[in-house]
């Protein structure tokens, strides 16, 4: 049994672990585990599923896409939440503060780690894949709109993932089928879309930020996720970024200017990511293990890792059921649902 944190994130393709998804969880460069909503049944399966991955790898780190709207992996038995378009219309910066708590209270009762959350690109609905999973299209107001969003995240002992650097938001394309390209220059960007990432990482808001499968064709020839420039120079450099960088999926369209699962995964770790996520593609998932064995990640990255683990500060459903706040808020939330 691994004692630390590869730098692979990967999928199982059902509700129960199978023989090869046991093995492959075993492998020392896998790191962490991502549902989907064909892993989940109700609460109780979920629970069976990730007491029999943490008995095989207690230290993995489990995530899911549980952002609200069209994006919610585990529905039934959890709370319906909205859109963060809508919510960020409706909502007070206390309710915001509660919604972020609840999604995130409701998937640490459960085991899970942490969600991919929040988006953080600005969007008046103009891309095929952000539109309303943005809190709003200003990005000189959407930090202030997704701070409290995050603080309740952290409140209930999770971390928070911005995405998706340096904001996706502005072109068209939807990069799990196409690579968008952005002709704007690095100052535009840090003036416009960036503000968001730049804010909260400012304030300390943010311990992790996936970047966007965008090539920004006159900042650098690799889009962001495989470009030291962006990762080194600017987050980590110019803005002073310390928490974790996750890859966005690499199976995705927009990721295979890197070449085959071997490649991406390695270009993306060597740019500046912590963590490479390869989902849907169990193929791939191999390769990128089999690209990846001569590579030794760094004590930093392992580290940083480490500090995405959830620290609930309630560990059960029961116990979320008895607070008033969960209450509280999945009132509210049902009352603007309808």
């Amino acid at each position: 049994m691994s004692a630390s944190l590869g730098p692979v994130m990967i999928d199982i393709e059902g509700q129960e672990l199978t023989n090869e998804d046991c093995e492959l969880l075993r492998h020392p460069l896998v790191g962490g585990l991502i549902f989907f909503a064909r892993n989940y049944r109700d609460r109780n399966q979920l629970q069976a599923l990730i007491a029999d991955i943490r008995s095989i790898r207690p230290e993995i780190l489990l995530a899911v896409d549980q952002e609200g709207g069209r994006v919610q992996r585990f529905r039934e038995g959890f709370t319906r939440l909205p859109s963060m378009q809508k919510l960020s219309l409706e909502a007070s910066a206390a309710q915001l503060l509660d919604v972020g708590w609840l999604l995130a209270a409701e998937l640490l009762a459960v085991g899970v780690d942490f969600s991919f959350a929040p988006v953080l690109d600005a969007d008046d609905s103009h891309s095929r894949v952000i539109g309303d999973r943005s809190f709003c299209p200003d990005p000189g107001r959407l930090a202030a709109i997704a701070r409290p969003f995050i603080q309740g995240m952290h409140e209930a002992g999770m971390a928070s993932t911005g995405k998706h650097f340096p904001g996706h938001g502005h072109v068209l394309e939807d990069s799990h089928v196409e690579l968008p390209q952005d002709e704007r220059t690095l100052e535009r960007v840090m003036d416009s879309d960036a503000l968001p990432f730049i804010e909260l990482i400012g304030i300390g808001e943010l311990d992790a930020v996936m970047p966007a499968h965008i090539r920004f064709v006159n900042i650098d020839s690799q889009p962001v996720g495989f470009s030291r420039y962006w990762l080194r120079d600017i987050l980590r450099g110019r803005l002073g970024f310390n928490g974790v960088i996750f890859s966005d999926d690499l199976s995705m369209e927009g990721a295979g200017v890197a070449g085959g699962y071997g490649e991406r995964i390695l270009a993306a770790l060597e740019a500046g990511c912590d963590m490479g996520v390869v989902c849907n593609n169990r193929a791939g998932a191999l390769e990128s293990l089999t690209g990846l064995q001569n590579f030794k990640p760094a004590a930093e990255s392992i580290e940083r890792l480490k500090a995405m683990r959830g620290k609930p500060s309630i560990t059960s459903w029961a116990e979320l059921e008895n607070s008033e706040r969960w209450r509280r808020t999945r009132s509210w939330l049902a009352s603007i649902m309808q």
